[in-house]
Formats: structure tokens, sequence, C-alpha cells
């Protein structure tokens, strides 16, 4: 009896969640340390000035964190503590020890949100509501969190079966959160790490400058670099692209490059509202390739230069 009490106690004592103060702490420190650097050591020039756009962002930000909070918490953090309890779930069904069922939890979820994320791509209705998201002229640590309070919505349904059908716990959930949080800042900043360090990075974790590619006004750059934490996964499903050079790299989408067509009630009513094709200009180029303000060879002749982007990154 002594001893089925000591495990249930462990038991309990390890399927707690990380302390959100904690958790706060360590996104929010993530956060303004980027934001500094980024000033400091920036990896593109802006379009926009920064203060006003960094408060559009946030502006949208809050309204998807409000929405996470009355739609996503209630449903996903019991749902946690009930997979546990009931153990259920693919991990659950394992029984693995807990130092390795909580990092092989969080792999699981960064690859089933890769899936998502490519989803949000490919299906018109989540590309609706995700353009917002690419539509920023500039990529900063505050873009990491313009996401639209309706796409956050339609993924509660995505999240609530990841950890159901994963098994993923309470402890492992908030470890995940807190890793994602980290990582969606850290490779959304308009940071210029050193090359070096970069390359050294990139084989395993996404980099500003991978994901930058991703950000590209150029379609065939757009659909790439999918991975939110482990580039693992672009590399399983070939998707990783690191051959562009930044100073290539145009942020943003076609269809809404004019400061005037992104300001927060248009980012707001922009799902709602009727949608130009995305990858076409207003002037009818299509991608970049014929236009002017980018100064670049055409892309097909770009491809053909395999020694640049992360191989040699400047």
């Amino acid at each position: 009896m002594r001893r089925h009490a000591a495990r249930t106690r462990r038991g309990t004592a390890g399927s707690r969640r990380i302390p959100g103060w904690l958790s706060g702490a360590l996104v929010l420190g993530a956060f303004a340390a980027l934001v500094v650097a980024e000033t400091r050591r920036p990896l593109r020039r802006p379009v926009e000035p920064k203060l006003r756009r960094d408060l559009r962002n946030l502006a949208v930000a809050a309204l998807s964190a409000a929405t996470l909070q009355v739609l996503e918490k209630p449903v996903v953090e019991p749902l946690a503590r009930a997979v546990e309890r009931r153990r259920f779930g693919l991990l659950q069904w394992l029984r693995l020890p807990r130092w390795l069922e909580v990092p092989l939890a969080a792999a699981l979820m960064d690859y089933t949100l890769y899936l998502w994320h490519v989803l949000t791509h490919r299906v018109p209705f989540l590309w609706r509501l995700h353009v917002v998201h690419h539509a920023d002229l500039d990529l900063s640590a505050t873009t990491a969190l313009r996401f639209h309070c309706a796409e956050m919505a339609v993924s509660v349904p995505w999240r609530a079966a990841q950890v159901a059908l994963l098994g993923v716990g309470p402890r492992a959930l908030s470890v995940w959160q807190t890793l994602l949080f980290a990582s969606i800042l850290f490779h959304h900043s308009n940071l210029r790490l050193p090359a070096r360090l970069e390359r050294r990075l990139v084989p395993f974790i996404v980099t500003p400058r991978m994901h930058g590619i991703h950000h590209s006004v150029v379609q065939a750059e757009t659909d790439s670099n999918w991975s939110s934490g482990l580039t693992l996964w672009d590399r399983l499903h070939r998707t990783l692209r690191l051959d562009v050079p930044q100073e290539r790299v145009t942020i943003g989408v076609p269809a809404w490059r004019d400061p005037a067509a992104v300001t927060l009630p248009r980012l707001l009513a922009m799902p709602f509202a009727r949608q130009p094709p995305s990858f076409v200009f207003p002037a009818g180029q299509r991608d970049f390739g014929d236009c002017a303000s980018r100064s670049e060879p055409p892309l097909s002749a770009r491809r053909r230069r395999s020694s640049a982007g992360l191989q040699r990154a400047p």
C-alpha cells in the first residue's frame, strides 16, 4: 500500500505542467532578448516603420491569445490530464519512462504541427486564415505571434487530436508549448547570426535564414521549410530549401505588397473579404521574376546557383 501510494505521488508529481509563471518568464525573456538583438544585428532591412508594425502585430496576437484562452485551454489541458489518467493514446500505451516520454511527445507534437502547417498552405480555406501571418512585409519576433484569431480557433480540433491520439500528458504538453514559443520567436526574428553558427544549427533546428525563405514572395520558396522546431521533418519530406541567399528574399505575399493593404482593420477582415490570387502581384507579375523592385536574376537562372544560401550565408 505504501509503495503504491509512493508511486502514485511520484506519478502525480511527474505529470504536473511546467508552472505558468516559469513558462511565461522563459518566453517573455526570449522575446525581449530577440527584440533587442534583432535591432542590433538585423538580417534584413525593414520595409515598414518598426514601432507601428510591431504594435499592429501585437494587437493581432492579443486577439489570438484571448481566443486560445477561451477555446483551446479549456479543451486541451483537461484532455491532457484525462489522457494520462486513463492511459490513452500512443505514448501512454507504450508506458515509457518519463525521461523518454516527454522528449518523444515534444518531437511527435512538432511533427504533427509540421503536417498542420502544410495543410494551412494547401487547403484554400485554411490559407485564407494563414495568409494574415504571411502578409507581413517584414519578418521579426512579433511576426511569430501574428496569427489571425480565426486560425487559432479552427486549430483547436487539430491540437486536441494531437494530444489524444499521441497520448500527450500535461508535463509533455507544457514542455512542448514552451519550446514551440521559444522556437518560433527565434526563427521569425530578424536576427543576423554569424553564418558559421547558423550553418551548424540548421541541421537540427529552424533558423532565421531558413524560415525567411518560407516567408518569401516566391511561391516555390514559400512552399518549403514548413518545420517549426526540428528541421528533421523538412528533410524527411524533402521540403528543405537552403539555397536562397537572404539578399534575394523579399518578405510577404505578392497580392498584399501595399502597406495600406495590411493595416490592422484590413488584417482582421482579410479572411472574410474577397481575396485576389495570393501569388500574383497587383500589376499582373507572378512571383518576382518580372518585378522591377527585386534586383536579381530570373527565378530559373537563380536556381542554378547551387552554392548560394545557407551553404554560403551572408
